[in-house]
Order: structure tokens, then sequence, then C-alpha cells
């Protein structure tokens, strides 16, 4: 198993992707190739005394811009970390890739070169969220501003599919995003997303409001990605809120500087479960073959775990999931005039 990781995506390359992948293959066993300048990761490992033994190298030349217009990675930046990393996996030279780049430039790349998994109008963007009891999966978080229902309906089959194969639930519990949860709740986007979602196979729970979510109302939560990216940011604009507040009111005099040593264990939790770095980063369903975005800025830790969240994608077969569940839809859903998918 080659797991490939942009050397030059993120805030903190190409450091703490060097360090992510030595740390990751001493841990998970796997093959990691870091994709960028091969002279500059050289030095980079041999300036902070970090052995490459082991580690697989593909050179590309290029850094995409985080402010460049995603839709030229291939034509103006094609030496680019992201442009190699997807050209090496569609040419089977890895069986993953993991980036913390340019997020519009990793799915355009991705589309265009590794292609979507037949059948997928669009990929989209899933990102795990802590909730009461664990975590849920959040689809789309962002690569798909405006959507129609048919597509809500395919987001919510990869994402059973990936709560199935990763994070090993049995029949992961799909609700759709929603302001109420009766049946003619919404827009006629989410009324017709509800209808398909009804018919399809798969454990569809019904609408659900935002509110509910935090507390472990379903396994996966199916929105437009304008919509989920705004629910994410107020997550992380929340959990980082809390943090603080709690932090000023433990400090705030001697008692309660006392008090806050009874319940360290309890904020410890709460710090580690609001960790993104514990999660690695954000799987981009749709894709032939598993593809996983880290956050911007990313750390050792969170590459890591970004490549322990590729290895499980493989191994948990999501691909071969996704691909099971658009048949069984497509079957379910025969009787409806079938929509063209989109290039």
């Amino acid at each position: 198993m080659n797991i490939l990781l942009d050397a030059f995506g993120g805030d903190n390359a190409p450091l703490e992707p060097i360090k992510g992948a030595i740390e990751a293959v001493k841990e998970y066993g796997v093959q990691v190739t870091l994709v960028g300048d091969e002279e500059k990761i050289r030095a980079c490992a041999k300036e902070n005394n970090l052995s490459l033994e082991g580690i697989g190298l593909a050179h590309a030349g290029d850094v995409m811009p985080m402010c460049a217009d995603p839709s030229t990675v291939m034509k103006e930046h094609p030496d680019s970390s992201i442009a190699v990393g997807c050209n090496l996996l569609k040419e089977h030279k890895g069986d993953a890739f993991v980036s913390a780049g340019n997020t519009g430039a990793l799915l355009m790349a991705a589309s265009l070169t590794v292609r979507r998994i037949k059948g997928i109008k669009r990929a989209a963007l899933g990102t795990l969220v802590p909730c009461q009891g664990g975590c849920y999966l959040l689809m789309d978080c962002g690569a798909n501003a405006e959507c129609r229902p048919d597509m809500l309906a395919q987001f919510a089959v990869m994402g059973s599919a990936y709560m199935s194969g990763v994070r090993g639930l049995e029949r992961p519990r799909i609700g759709l995003v929603n302001n109420g949860t009766e049946e003619n709740k919404g827009d006629s986007l989410h009324r017709e997303a509800h209808a398909i979602l009804k018919k399809i196979p798969i454990n569809f729970i019904g609408n659900v409001e935002a509110r509910e979510i935090p507390f472990g109302a379903c396994d996966v939560a199916v929105t437009d990605g304008f919509t989920g990216n705004a629910i994410l940011k107020l997550t992380e604009g929340l959990g980082s809120f809390f943090s603080k507040f709690l932090k000023g009111m433990f400090t705030r005099s001697t008692k309660t500087k006392l008090a806050f040593l009874m319940v360290k264990d309890g904020v410890n939790d709460f710090k580690k479960m609001m960790d993104y770095t514990e999660y690695g980063g954000a799987p981009l369903l749709g894709i032939a073959k598993p593809v996983i975005k880290a956050h911007g800025s990313s750390n050792a830790k969170a590459f890591k775990n970004a490549i322990r969240q590729a290895k499980e994608c493989l191994e948990g077969d999501v691909i071969g999931k996704i691909e099971t569940g658009l048949a069984q839809m497509k079957e379910q859903m025969k009787d409806l005039p079938e929509v063209p998918a989109e290039e």
C-alpha cells in the first residue's frame, strides 16, 4: 500500500508533511511517497536531522499557490505537487493521495485526472465533525455550493459507504439537514431530495435540524456545500469559543484554579474531541481512488492521521462500497428520468 503525500501543500510544508510521513510509516506500516521538489525535501530533512529511510520521493518542481485559480491547475501548474500527485494516482503509482494544498485545485485535478466514479455527478468533500458519542460525517462541506436533489442522494450513498468502510458502522444513519423534521419542510430542493432518499437502499432517518446534529442525531448529515461549510465553520468557531471561555473561567482566581484540577481530565477530553488533528482530513468522495484533503494548517500529527485515513479507505473498500451503493440506487430509481453527469 503506497500513500502519496503532497510535501508542499499547506502552511507548514515541507517539514510537517515529512515528519507526518515518517511517523505514519513507523506506526501504520504503510509505504509513503512524498511528492514535491526532491532537493528541497532532502535539504529540509537533513537540516532537521530526519531520516528519509523507507520514504519514497516523486519530484514536482512547482507549487500551486493557495490563491491561484483552481481551474488552471493542470494547464498553468502541471508540475505542481497536486497535479503530479494526481497523475501518479491515475497511473497506478500510488493507491491514495493526501494533500493540504488548495482545496479547489485538488478537487479539479482529481476530477480531471483520476476522474470520478462512473455515475457520480459531482465529487463531494466530507468532514468528520465531533458530536455527542463520537462524530458524524458532514457531506458536502464546501465542494458544491449549489446542488440538485439527485446529487444530495449520491452524497448520502457516498457518506454511508465511508462511515461503513472507515468507521465500521453497520447501518449508518443518514439525515438530511433541513429547517424542520417534517417531510414537507424546506424548499423544493429539500422536498425532492427527501422523496429520493426515502426510496434508495440506505438507512435514511429523515430530516434533521442543525441544532440536533451535535447531539448525535445522525451519522451522516447530508447538505449542499454552502450550508455544510457554514455549519463546519460555526462548529469550529464555537469549539474555539468554549475552549477560551473555559480557560478564562478556570484561571479567574485561586479557587477556580483548584476547581480546574478536579475537572482537568474532562476538559482535556473535550479539547481532544475538538482537535481536528485527531481526524486527519476530509475525504474527497466520488473520485475513483481515495483522495484526502488535509487541513491547511496541518502539523505532523494531522498528516499522520490523514495517511491513516487513506489507509482505512483502502482497507474498508470505500470506493467499492460506493459503486455497489450507486448500482442499488440506480436499480431503485430506474423509473425516474436520469440526470446526465456533468463534466
